[in-house]
């Protein structure tokens, strides 16, 4: 069989590996806990579910759309993110996509051809890595160090962006999978060197709504009013709404990027779904303070998980943040693939080991401790320490 020599180099999907590895569990240490997935451990509101179904059932929704999205979202949006970020942002600088996830691969079709290289930090999230494998683009690694918080080094991606040609830098903040906030004079200095090395600075903010009141607003990118020049910025609805199996993101860029963006647009997705866009519109006006409460909840559970990991011998908490937690694994335990596959089959926790993050994580597992509520994770450094 003659399969594409793209594909066929892609890893396989990390999360249905690292669950494979749990089936072998036999339960003696308790029920399993799956802290592999950044979904959110709750519910959306009773309010957002109502709407979800009446708009499920209206023929209004049945039919295509704006292959950018509808345009009461993308207003709605655009009026958020205005105010969340200080700047004018208008509905015609937002596209709505099928996921955040597509609105990646989306842009790097944009950006990026078959052998031309962007510029990840490592860890990275895999299925940017992923993504630009199946299309021919090279993922070029920028290391991070723990002891720098993971926060990548502009003087060192210069010096990568000088020896090759880069058409993107991609930035994820906060960090999946560290959960690492990078400071606003750091996403400022790579935004200049985007802009001096002529490429484009995407920036990944997904788990943007979860920062706290002290870290907001992140950057102040969107308050020069030639941003579009040099920003693409992605966002997810998934995690701040708590409905990821509805597949919607968005994509906010300049009107010359946007141009060429379109074809992608109407050809991968053709419209995004149509009854979760109606949902929207009305929830993020209307769910403000219930958001609020989600980013304190979350919050709450990084303390948890912090005060539980803490008080293990040999183990290292390097980074913590929105969603994640990123464990150094204690000296003499085994690499990290070996020892993510044993705590799944015989502790039945299941987290994703460092190297599917990328090169030089041979020592760390994440753990998504947002999936799981104070109960759960009171259960997790006990599993830790039966390694």
């Amino acid at each position: 069989m003659s399969l594409s020599a793209r594909i066929r180099a892609t890893a396989a999907p990390p999360i249905p590996a690292a669950r494979a590895w749990a089936a072998r569990y036999a339960g003696q240490a308790g029920p399993a806990l799956d802290l592999t997935q950044a979904v959110p451990g709750y519910p959306p509101p009773p309010e957002l579910l109502a709407k979800l179904g009446e708009a499920a059932g209206s023929a209004a929704c049945a039919g295509y759309g704006p292959i950018a999205g509808d345009t009461a979202l993308r207003e709605a949006l655009a009026e958020d993110m205005a105010r969340f970020y200080g700047a004018p942002i208008t509905g015609a600088d937002v596209a709505i996509t099928a996921g955040c996830n597509l609105a990646f691969a989306m842009t790097m079709a944009v950006l990026a051809a078959e052998g031309e290289g962007v510029l990840i930090p490592t860890p990275w999230y895999f299925n940017h890595e992923m993504a630009l494998t199946m299309q021919g683009v090279r993922a070029v690694p920028l290391p991070t160090r723990a002891e720098d918080g993971f926060v990548p080094s502009v003087a060192m991606a210069d010096l990568i962006m000088k020896a090759a040609t880069i058409k993107a830098v991609v930035l994820v903040s906060p960090n999946n999978p560290t959960g690492a906030v990078y400071p606003p004079e750091v996403i400022r200095a790579f935004a200049d060197l985007c802009r001096r090395r002529g490429a484009m600075l995407v920036l990944d903010e997904t788990y943007r709504d979860f920062l706290r009141p002290d870290q907001s607003p992140p950057h102040a990118l969107f308050q020069d009013p030639d941003w579009g020049d040099v920003l693409v910025h992605l966002y997810s609805f998934s995690k701040s709404y708590c409905i990821p199996g509805h597949r919607l993101g968005a994509i906010a860029c300049g009107p010359a990027f946007r141009a060429e963006l379109d074809k992608a647009l109407d050809t991968f997705q053709i419209c995004p779904p149509r009854p979760a866009q109606t949902a929207l519109s009305w929830a993020i006006p209307a769910l403000r303070d219930w958001r609020d409460g989600n980013r304190a909840l979350m919050a709450d559970r990084a303390r948890a998980f912090r005060d539980g990991v803490s008080q293990l011998p040999g183990w290292r908490l390097d980074a913590i943040g929105t969603y994640f937690a990123y464990l150094r694994l204690p000296e003499g335990a085994p690499d990290a693939l070996a020892s993510a596959e044993k705590l799944a089959a015989e502790q039945g926790l299941m987290g994703l080991p460092g190297p599917f993050f990328g090169p030089g994580q041979d020592r760390h597992i994440r753990l998504a401790f947002a999936n799981a509520g104070l109960e759960v994770l009171a259960q997790v450094p006990g599993r830790l320490a039966n390694l």
